[in-house]
């Protein structure tokens, strides 16, 4: 029951963590205009410390910080840009050619069942950071979802972010 004494079928996991990945309390200084992923490519950080499994021109793959499974890459352009009609002609076909080298990799790395690739363009579609749009591409496998997920609503990640990024970093195809 919540407090106007309603049934509330929808539990809810507080994750205050969370918070600063989706808002500036980082400890690094923020870009005027742009997002947390900008801030990936400002500080020279190891690439294998920031999760980033490729990086072009125009465009990257990183892992996500908070996987719905093991495997979760984001693939996004390196500027951030809200909707597709943003894109450049460069940062369009790089993304898509990524995403590609995404499905390659995840499908070496982990041989499921099935790869979702996915985007939430706008906060009403669900995007966590709407002002940089980014596109999922994650493992499935039949039976993938646990009780956690049916009756708590809680995911749970077998495999640590840096298992993850080795994993995918040696799979990770060439790109002309």
């Amino acid at each position: 029951m919540n407090a106007k004494g309603e049934s509330n079928p929808m539990g809810r996991l507080w994750a205050g963590w969370r918070k600063s990945y989706v808002s500036s309390e980082r400890g690094k200084p923020r870009p005027k205009s742009g997002s947390i992923f900008e801030d990936l490519f400002l500080f020279g950080d190891l690439d294998s410390k920031r999760h980033i499994l490729w990086e072009g021109d125009s465009c990257a793959a990183i892992l996500n910080t908070y996987p719905y499974v093991s495997g979760h890459i984001l693939v996004l352009p390196k500027r951030a840009v809200s909707s597709l009609q943003e894109l450049t002609h460069q940062e369009n076909t790089e993304l898509w050619e990524v995403v590609n080298s995404a499905v390659i990799a995840i499908t070496d790395a982990y041989n499921p069942d099935g790869i979702n690739v996915g985007m939430n363009i706008g906060k009403a579609a669900g995007a966590s950071i709407p002002e940089h749009l980014h596109v999922h591409c994650l493992p499935r496998w039949e039976g993938d979802t646990t009780f956690l997920t049916a009756v708590a609503e809680t995911r749970m990640i077998p495999e640590t972010l840096s298992a993850s990024f080795s994993k995918l970093e040696k799979c990770w195809p060439l790109l002309d």
